[in-house]
């Protein structure tokens, strides 16, 4: 059992910065992929960045790509998702996940176990 909780959700406006954490416990970093997925009103949730197990690799939807970085901490229990450059389609609420290293899509949200309860990017144009 993997527990996620997501706090730096807020209302900002295009171009502005946001910057997502999702404190993890009971986890550790080489058993886990933990991605950060967004869905807005009507549409499906997608993925938008990955931690692969053990922290040394990444990967970012292309939307996103040179605008956001997912990295952990020292501790590596605290993940952080800074949004740089941000538009009103990364308007959405954002969650945390975690799921084990040994599956095979981890871009889908449907391979995740374990899921925070999200919180809320609104960018304003």
């Amino acid at each position: 059992q993997v527990d996620l909780v997501e706090s730096g959700g807020g209302s900002v406006q295009a171009g502005g910065s946001l910057r997502l954490s999702c404190a993890a416990s009971r986890y550790t970093s080489s058993d886990y992929y933990i991605g950060w997925f967004r869905q807005a009103p009507g549409k499906e949730r997608e993925g938008v960045a990955v931690i692969f197990p053990g922290g040394d690799t990444t990967w970012y939807t292309d939307s996103v790509k040179g605008r956001f970085t997912f990295y952990q901490d020292n501790t590596r229990n605290t993940l952080h998702l800074q949004m740089n450059s941000l538009k009103p389609e990364d308007t959405a609420m954002y969650y945390c996940a975690a799921g084990p290293s040994f599956m095979r899509f981890p871009g889908r949200s449907n391979e995740y176990n374990y899921w925070g309860q999200g919180t809320q990017v609104t960018v304003s144009s």
